[in-house]
């Protein structure tokens, strides 16, 4: 699913798709729960939840996973392109500018989804360019993720919804035009606890994709 999907029924498959490959990659790299957990500074108990399809996993945990197995985010989440899909992706012309990108409303935005949360692509891919900006629609539910740190920085800003977002033990109830910005080494997470989807500007560093 590396180009554009929408919410719906599928989503709880697709949770269970990102655990599923989660173990896959695990397993090839002869890493037991315990030694992803060592790298990946995620707890056993919720990376077991989440390879067994009870918990999601936001792009920024799975990104450490994904550092812990020498994989991509993108492999987490993508089945094998067809043959040929690959070369096809890539640019025909010349390389992109390294300075800069410009990305066009009309241009078909890649999403992922992982559990709750529906990722969107707001920028295209930069050779040197290091923040990630997303807009994340976070649906009501699920179970709430452990708090946690990684390398980086992160700002969400809420257009719409409420999202309560916890940082080093402190919770935060975010409404529409309210927002944060930490140093992600700090421990946080985030959680939609109302009835309604929550949507959110975020952007993050460095890149996950």
């Amino acid at each position: 699913m590396g180009t554009s999907e929408r919410h719906g029924g599928e989503e709880p498959d697709r949770q269970g798709a990102v655990g599923a490959r989660m173990r896959q990659f695990r397993k090839e790299r002869g890493l037991t729960l315990r030694g992803l957990a060592t790298h990946s500074g995620l707890s056993i108990g919720f990376l077991s939840q989440v390879e067994r399809g009870i918990s999601s996993i936001g792009l920024t945990a799975l990104n450490s996973v994904a550092t812990a197995l020498d994989r991509s985010v993108a492999e987490f989440f993508n089945d094998t392109p067809p043959e040929g899909e690959t070369e096809e992706r890539q640019p025909s012309a010349s390389p992109l500018p390294s300075h800069f990108t410009l990305t066009r409303s009309a241009t078909a935005a890649t999403e992922y989804i992982s559990g709750q949360q529906t990722y969107r692509m707001l920028s295209a891919r930069g050779p040197n360019l290091v923040l990630e900006p997303l807009l994340v629609h976070i649906a009501p539910g699920g179970r709430r993720e452990n708090s946690y740190g990684h390398a980086g920085e992160e700002f969400a800003f809420v257009l719409e919804g409420e999202l309560l977002y916890e940082v080093d033990g402190v919770e935060h109830r975010l409404h529409p035009g309210d927002s944060v910005h930490l140093r992600s080494t700090v421990p946080h997470s985030m959680f939609n606890d109302t009835d309604r989807v929550t949507t959110v500007v975020s952007v993050v560093t460095p890149r996950l994709f």
